[in-house]
């Protein structure tokens, strides 16, 4: 649930970055403008982890997945 947060708040300030419309954002990323609509209003439930990736690489964020041994 925190990498789907932690991507879910890369992917809302990139597009707050950009000021793009909703129907721009659609466009840029390929999925429906409600389906923009449920990310900015923070539905995470909705989205995949490897969704918000591809979405991110769309809006032109490299993603890096990192893992570390737990302390």
């Amino acid at each position: 649930m925190r990498a789907r947060a932690d991507l879910l708040i890369a992917l809302q300030e990139r597009l707050k970055a950009l000021k793009l419309t909703q129907a721009q954002s659609a466009r840029l990323l390929g999925v429906t403008q409600p389906r923009i609509s449920d990310l900015t209003r923070g539905k995470i439930d909705l989205f995949s982890v490897e969704s918000l990736i591809d979405m991110l690489s769309r809006s032109g964020i490299e993603v890096e997945v990192k893992l570390r041994r737990a302390a």
